[in-house]
């Protein structure tokens, strides 16, 4: 489709990290004037947030020597030598082969990493322990990956690629889920509907995914093949804008400019302008996560990534969670608490959209408290640390379950954790 010159910048811009900060911040500086309609901001709360968070990351890394915040930790959960298994089996290969298939691995975990709903689990039969929420299923996505089903080659189960997504039967995925009516997972039908379509969409970028046997993980190789000869540095947007171009259309959207789906984009009131797109509030929480999952691998074959502190913190209920829970973010009605939303309703946006600004704002707290720089200390380091986990441990804390302080309605594709 061709757009005009309005359209084609607005989209461009729409897809962009700036962008993300840029209309949170907007938003962010009308809670902090009393001017949203659902929340407030008390950022005498930031020290003692800070230091919260300082202590939380000092119960899991002592020494703070702190890995990505990404899909990775997720398949080590239970302290479990999953990962040291996969890289045993994966020394026959070559290093871009490897590569390509951990980013086959994470592309599709990282999509079906959507709420589970409270009554999922999934016991692996490898170790008999049982997980939940997004460790359950990025276990269970991992166990499905080694076995082969997203690959519709039975002598190379270590891909996911164009049929083994495309031909996915739900009944397959309901087995590898564990689902039953005792076991319901929220949104299966989503999930499915979501790897089929990542299964097309890979087809329609030749550029970036193959033109033979097309898969996810051939992102790897592009990202390679597009770096000036002996360079070894590969910008975070640059992974990014990838990640947005090859993907971006095929993400849950409900907006969209000249016909080109915007992705994880919502809506604002208080936004609104005269320019085209003024109203739209940007997340890519899915994408930016994704991005943050490819990194590893991306090191694995020598590259140095930089410029990580270009993406955002990742507004999800853990996250946004943790700024409630420490009073940085304050509803100005407790109804909020006793009703359930939908992943576009301003009540959700204004919550992620300053929730986006608070991750910032406690990132550069912790580094002067610690005297460390964003290089020695970045974002995606704080979320691992951090405050993801220091959400999940204050939620513990003061409800049962560790359930969110509010709560969105899931359909599957809505990446929420």
């Amino acid at each position: 489709m061709k757009l005009n010159n309005i359209e084609l910048e607005a989209v461009k811009y729409l897809r962009t990290p700036t962008a993300i900060r840029q209309k949170c911040d907007r938003l962010f500086n009308l809670a902090s004037e009393n001017k949203l309609n659902f929340f407030c901001v008390d950022l005498s709360e930031l020290d003692k947030a800070a230091n919260y968070v300082i202590d939380t990351t000092r119960q899991q890394y002592p020494d703070f020597n702190i890995p990505f915040h990404s899909q990775w930790r997720h398949f080590e959960a239970g302290n479990q030598p999953r990962l040291a298994q996969f890289d045993a089996a994966l020394t026959e290969f070559s290093v871009i082969e490897q590569a390509k298939i951990k980013f086959d691995l994470a592309i599709v975990s990282v999509l079906l990493d959507a709420s589970t709903g409270a009554d999922w689990q999934y016991c692996e039969a490898e170790t008999k322990e049982v997980y939940r929420r997004s460790e359950g299923l990025a276990v269970a996505t991992f166990r499905m990956f080694c076995q082969g089903i997203f690959s519709s080659n039975p002598d190379f189960p270590w891909q996911a690629d164009f049929r083994g997504l495309s031909q996915l039967k739900l009944e397959t995925l309901a087995a590898g889920f564990q689902v039953s009516r005792d076991n319901p997972l929220v949104g299966l039908t989503g999930r499915l509907e979501l790897l089929q379509r990542l299964g097309n969409a890979i087809c329609q970028h030749p550029l970036l995914f193959g033109s033979e046997n097309q898969r996810p993980g051939n992102l790897a190789q592009y990202l390679l093949d597009s770096l000036v000869s002996g360079v070894k540095t590969v910008d975070c947007a640059k992974i990014l804008s990838a990640v947005l171009t090859g993907f971006g259309e095929n993400w849950p959207g409900k907006y969209a400019i000249g016909g080109v789906n915007l992705g994880e984009v919502w809506r604002h009131r208080a936004l609104q302008g005269e320019n085209l797109g003024d109203e739209f509030v940007p997340f890519h929480q899915l994408s930016q996560w994704l991005t943050y999952s490819l990194l590893e691998p991306l090191q694995e074959l020598g590259l140095y990534v930089v410029r990580l502190d270009e993406l955002t913190g990742l507004a999800g209920y853990r996250n946004g969670g943790l700024c409630l829970d420490m009073g940085l973010l304050r509803a100005k009605d407790s109804a909020i608490f006793e009703q359930k939303y939908l992943p576009g309703s301003e009540v959700v946006v204004e919550w992620r959209s300053v929730t986006v600004i608070l991750l910032d704002k406690i990132a550069a707290a912790m580094r002067y408290k610690l005297d460390l720089s964003a290089t020695k200390l970045p974002l995606v380091k704080i979320l691992q640390g951090g405050t993801w986990a220091a959400g999940r441990k204050i939620a513990t804390e003061l409800r049962a379950a560790g359930v969110p302080p509010i709560h969105i309605e899931s359909d599957g594709t809505f990446f929420n954790s």
